[in-house]
């Protein structure tokens, strides 16, 4: 009897173990699906499961870095990424993302520490060279910086952003000829290169020729035209070659992009005050003091436009505020002893007057020089306080280029071309629709026929993407768990098919579209024309797709590889189209079937079919915002742009406000 029940058990503890293999491993597919979705939030659920079955596998441990990293928990994720290097040493890019904590924390040594292990490794990651010389730059070993650079430029001649450095490196030894020569190269290989155009504005900047550095710096606003500390740079330029319509312009779009840039508030408030506008020149010059409320400069400054205003009680405020720190500055002595005259204090004014005068012999020093066209051209440093310079315009103590490091651990909404992307289909979901112009909650009558009939879990019709906070990732899941549990005790299979429905829709709303396509699969093995199940089925392996072929865009393969995964896609694709073709059949009249089937279309380049389909979508529905948007950019495509911007007008109309942006961006290009 003991023999026999051994045996048993070496035979049933094997599948255990399979069994557990198997359920962690689709945790982490579930959990890296999450994460190219961007539900970081709930990516870490997953992968906590996965980890608290199997806490001795690496990829858990990586990809929770990695959901920490983008949250900006670099803390977090170092110490996530630092565990998965113990279990595993030999993934080149785990060191890349420790690196990249470690440099959002300025721990800049153990970055290079862990470049260095990646490019022993893989001596051929390009990305990891180029960041460890970044990294060599911020800790000011340039020797070896540019060493690290001359072999990346050697290695990969075409890499732009290494010639770019190197000019960096060469301007922070003060070496700007050679320098301009490395910016050449960069601009030869890479006419568009924004660092380079920039920095070649930096240059030209320093080297006070502002017609070059106006020239450069619109270059650069031309190719990065959101970035307010280019229009403060240009403004600077556009000033001293006397185009002061310019500056304000620049000034102003510049604090559009950042509200609350000291520099574009500072400046342009000189400005202001140069040309006479004294009451704006106040409005900035209250923000600057708001920002630093100790700047003495900006202090005074307002001062003399409250006097020139006639608000003499404030302006003899802000004096003395300014005399109170320095003692013997004459010139503002003598314009608060002027306030006190012209409010008939003649004793206080006496008794500045006086001072001046003392001051004066003491140490036999002339009257203040007024602003002259030659003093107006003068500038001073940000951190400089000196009250002789209290009229001259503000750089920045450091005009040094921002460092952007290289990586592929980026957002998926980063890669993706923003504002051209055509809207997801429509599919079931736990959440509802919500739109911020109107109330509109889509229908669809066989989706209002399934909730009459199973409550009390209702399913609702969205196609949009929702974070999942982690409260909600715990609500989800608890979910699927619970229904889980009712499935397993359910033995009719007629009541089964609405529980398998209900936990596929819960799935999906927790990217398991793996998960959901098998149950939906398991209702059309018993009911092949059930519309929803094949609704949600072409929504489930469209998403599992995009995220299929992301997955392998990341990993290395032979042209055979490439020929196999083509055509596994081109199936995958045709999957979807098929199960919308079969769900129309059963359901004509059901408008987001022809938008889905529009949308897998229009993926496919497919565009004349595609926008029949967005057509019929309309005919049945014609405040189908979506649908107008899609066809839009599907006509647009297609070379019917005036039918486009119309379509995408009316989207806009019904609440969709990125249309604008879109029509906007299409009118710019003509």
């Amino acid at each position: 009897m003991k023999q026999i029940i051994v045996l048993i058990l070496l035979a049933i503890l094997p599948l255990h173990e399979v069994r557990a293999q198997y359920n962690t491993n689709r945790l982490i597919i579930s959990g890296q699906s999450a994460l190219y979705y961007e539900d970081y939030v709930l990516s870490i659920q997953y992968f906590n499961q996965a980890l608290a079955a199997k806490p001795y596998l690496y990829e858990p441990w990586f990809y929770r870095g990695l959901a920490k990293f983008y949250l900006d928990d670099y803390t977090g994720s170092e110490a996530d990424v630092t565990r998965a290097i113990e279990l595993n040493p030999y993934i080149y890019n785990m060191f890349e993302l420790r690196g990249l904590c470690r440099i959002r924390q300025k721990r800049y040594a153990q970055a290079i520490d862990d470049y260095t292990r990646s490019i022993n490794l893989n001596p051929q990651n390009q990305t990891a060279w180029y960041n460890r010389a970044l990294c060599r730059v911020e800790d000011k070993d340039y020797a070896q910086a540019q060493l690290d650079l001359d072999t990346v430029v050697t290695r990969w001649q075409s890499y732009a952003s290494a010639y770019s450095l190197k000019a960096q490196v060469y301007l922070l030894q003060t070496d700007t000829l050679t320098a301009d020569k490395w910016l050449d190269k960069c601009l030869k290989v890479a006419p568009y290169d924004v660092d380079a155009w920039n920095m070649r504005g930096m240059i030209a900047l320093s080297r006070a020729e502002w017609k070059n550095a106006d020239t450069y710096l619109s270059k650069v606003i031309h190719l990065k035209p959101k970035n307010a500390a280019n229009y403060v740079n240009r403004a600077l330029a556009r000033y001293n070659i006397n185009n002061l319509r310019g500056a304000m312009a620049d000034y102003d779009t510049a604090l559009d992009f950042d509200p609350n840039n000291f520099l574009a508030h500072y400046n342009r408030g000189l400005l202001r005050m140069n040309l006479g506008d004294d009451n704006r020149a106040i409005e900035d010059f209250d923000y600057v003091i708001r920002m630093e409320p100790h700047n003495v400069l900006a202090i005074f400054n307002r001062a003399i436009l409250l006097d020139k205003t006639g608000n003499l009680r404030a302006a003899i405020r802000d004096y003395s505020t300014v005399i109170k720190q320095f003692p013997n500055f004459w010139t503002g002595l003598a314009r608060r002893a002027n306030c006190y005259r012209r409010l008939g204090m003649k004793a206080k004014a006496e008794l500045d007057e006086f001072r001046i005068l003392k001051a004066q012999m003491d140490k036999h020093i002339g009257r203040q020089p007024r602003w002259t066209a030659t003093k107006a051209k003068q500038m001073r440093r940000r951190s400089e306080i000196d009250m002789e310079k209290y009229n001259q315009i503000v750089v920045s103590d450091d005009n040094s280029a921002e460092h952007e490091y290289k990586s592929e651990y980026r957002g998926r909404v980063q890669d993706r071309a923003t504002g051209n992307e055509p809207l997801p289909m429509f599919c079931l979901s736990l959440v509802r629709y919500t739109n911020e112009v109107r109330s509109y909650q889509p229908f669809a009558p066989v989706v209002d026929a399934f909730n009459r009939h199973n409550a009390p879990l209702h399913v609702y019709v969205n196609n949009q993407q929702h974070r999942l906070d982690e409260s909600l990732s715990r609500r989800y899941l608890a979910v699927v768990d619970s229904l889980t549990t009712r499935i397993n005790a359910e033995h009719n299979e007629k009541r089964m098919m609405p529980l398998l429905v209900q936990r596929a829709v819960a799935e999906s709303v927790t990217q398991n579209y793996d998960a959901a396509l098998n149950d939906l699969n398991t209702i059309l093995g018993s009911d092949d024309n059930c519309v929803l199940a094949l609704w949600h089925k072409a929504y489930c392996q469209s998403m599992a797709n995009e995220f299929s072929i992301a997955a392998s865009m990341q990993n290395g393969a032979t042209d055979n590889d490439k020929q196999g995964r083509d055509m596994n896609f081109a199936l995958n694709r045709s999957k979807v189209i098929d199960c919308l073709n079969q769900a129309i059949m059963l359901d004509r009249e059901n408008q987001f079937l022809y938008y889905n089937r529009g949308c897998a279309l229009l993926a496919n380049k497919n565009y004349t079919q595609a926008i029949d389909d967005f057509t019929r979508a309309i005919n049945i529905d014609n405040g189908l915002a979506e649908a107008y948007y899609n066809r839009g950019l599907a006509r647009i495509k297609n070379g019917s742009q005036q039918e486009g911007i119309a379509d995408l007008s009316k989207a806009g109309e019904l609440g969709l406000y990125n249309a604008y942006s879109v029509i906007k961006r299409i009118a710019s290009k003509n």
